[in-house]
Order: C-alpha cells, then sequence, then structure tokens
C-alpha cells in the first residue's frame, strides 16, 4: 500500500473462481443499489448488477477486485478502477478488535457543501459494512444532490487487523 500512497499494508487480491462465501455474496447488493446510484445521476459509467458489472467490456478475462488487506492504515480513497463500477462495496473485518488488534476502525467521511464529516463504523469480528464507492444521494432543497464517499482505516496501535474487501466490479 505504501508504494502507492494508500497507506501502510498489504492488498492480496484473490483471482476467479472467488472462495465461498465471497462468490455468494457478491450479487446480493444489487436490488437497492441501482435505484440511490440512479437517484444521485453517479458521473461514472455505472451499471446497476453485478453480473452487467463484471461482463467483459474489453478483450481478456476480467481481474478481481476482491482483496484481504492486512495492514496499520488505509488512507481515505474511493475504489475507482475499471470500465464499469458497481455502487456499492463491502468490507468485512476477519479479526477480533481488542483481542486481535487495537485501533483500526472503520472510517468514511462524506464531503456536502465544503463540510466533511467523519464517520467510525465500529465493527466486531464477521461484521461488514456496506457503503458507496463513489457518491451517495443526499436530500438537497432541490432534490437529491450527490456526496462525494470516501473510506479508509484509521491507525493500528497493535496487533494484526485483516478484513476482506468484497467490490462488485471487476479491474480490466
Amino acid at each position: 500500500m505504501a508504494r502507492h500512497g494508500f497507506g501502510c499494508g498489504e492488498y492480496k487480491y484473490f483471482a476467479y473462481p472467488l472462495p465461498e462465501p465471497l462468490a455468494g455474496l457478491r450479487p446480493s447488493p444489487t436490488a437497492g443499489a441501482a435505484s440511490w446510484a440512479w437517484t444521485c445521476a453517479i458521473p461514472i459509467p455505472c451499471r446497476p448488477s453485478w453480473t452487467a458489472a463484471t461482463q467483459p467490456a474489453r478483450k481478456g478475462p476480467p481481474r478481481s477486485s476482491c482483496n484481504t488487506a492486512r495492514g496499520d492504515y488505509n488512507c481515505l480513497h474511493q475504489d475507482l478502477y475499471g470500465e464499469h463500477v458497481f455502487p456499492l462495496q463491502a468490507a468485512i473485518l476477519l479479526s477480533r478488535p481488542g483481542r486481535d488488534f487495537t485501533g483500526g476502525e472503520f472510517v468514511m467521511t462524506e464531503t456536502t457543501s465544503g463540510a466533511q464529516p467523519a464517520e467510525v463504523v465500529p465493527l466486531s469480528q464477521g461484521d461488514a459494512v456496506v457503503f458507496p464507492v463513489d457518491r451517495r444521494p443526499v436530500p438537497g432543497r432541490r432534490g437529491p444532490r450527490q456526496a462525494a464517499m470516501r473510506h479508509g482505516v484509521s491507525r493500528v496501535y497493535s496487533g494484526r487487523r485483516y478484513a476482506a474487501g468484497l467490490i462488485f466490479h471487476d479491474a480490466r
């Protein structure tokens, strides 16, 4: 992660076929994602279903974006790669907070009208958080508008923190 400026730690990407239960979880959020993604008028090429998001748009096999992450921290970022982006993704905590590691909270920020509030999402081992890849709709005076989202992980103070990233679009 450090050589790319993403933080301090390591990503390992899964190859196809994905291991269970990741393969079984991957198609699950498609129903609700399309409605708010289109409401938000996401300005990136976005497909409303996992199946559509993983269809090859270019020659060659897709590369899985699903990964495991181990690290000290992960800078605030967005996972925008590939020609088509599914609007949601998930992170699953594999380690036990307080036992396997301390610190390492999942963090999200939302930028709207110059403000950038941060949310810390408390997770226990096995918990998942589903969050926007790029933007989410927020109420505005003239209807829904876009809020830019970023996510990351705060510094780990002791131990090792492992998580699985469940990204619903593939890298090309």
